[in-house]
């Protein structure tokens, strides 16, 4: 569904552009935000269909926004796919059980991301 709006959280530069730019590539419309806080007030105000957050961040991290966000009955309904380094066995079962949608560890391909964005909208 091209022309929808993700949000994409990630303190990392590097990983920011990578992420970034595989999703403009396929014709999504892209928000960013370098930390959970501003995750979490962008996605409130914005109401994008996903969010991508990154779990470790500062000031929040982003199994604390996606807690935040399936709480909230004004965001629950937003897809949320978990980007991390974090790539145990234990660390995808609690993403998932916090109510992820999807769980992809880095490195990643641009191309198994894109598949995952397209399940979840």
């Amino acid at each position: 569904m091209e022309n929808e709006t993700i949000l994409v959280a990630e303190d990392s530069p590097t990983e920011m552009r990578i992420v970034v730019s595989a999703l403009e590539a396929r014709g999504y419309r892209v928000v960013t935000a370098v930390d959970g806080e501003d995750a979490f007030a962008k996605a409130t105000s914005l109401r994008p269909r996903l969010a991508v957050l990154d779990i470790v961040m500062p000031k929040m991290n982003g199994f604390q926004v996606l807690r935040k966000l399936k709480s909230s009955d004004d965001t629950k309904n937003i897809k949320v796919l978990l980007l991390s380094s974090k790539s145990s066995e234990s660390d995808r079962f609690w993403g998932l059980k916090q109510g992820a949608d999807e769980y992809i560890t880095k490195p990643f391909e641009s191309d198994a991301l894109a598949a995952a964005v397209m399940r979840l909208l």
